[in-house]
């Protein structure tokens, strides 16, 4: 699912007098919000859907796929999720 599918889903769920538009608003404000729960908390539980962490994944060693030279990953940060369990159930 695409966010175009994903925001016709949530028209359909909210019902016949709402516009495509007004779900496409309802969608980005959710996921304006989840990402500043992780900017500012490093983490968003929704209960029964599951919780969002932001991680830092260590430094390593990689290869160039190119020329199989050996090469430094630096270290980052990356968003975990973990499926809750109502949505494990479901899926």
């Amino acid at each position: 699912m695409n966010k175009a599918e994903l925001v016709d889903e949530v028209r359909k769920l909210l019902g016949a007098e709402t516009s495509t538009a007004a779900a496409e608003r309802a969608v980005d404000a959710v996921l304006a919000a989840v990402t500043r729960g992780l900017h500012r908390d490093k983490e968003v539980q929704l209960v029964g859907f599951g919780a969002f962490a932001v991680a830092t994944r260590a430094a390593r060693r990689g290869f160039n796929p190119h020329t199989q030279q050996p090469m430094k990953i630096r270290a980052m940060k990356t968003i975990r999720f973990k499926a809750g369990q109502a949505l494990r159930a479901v899926a």
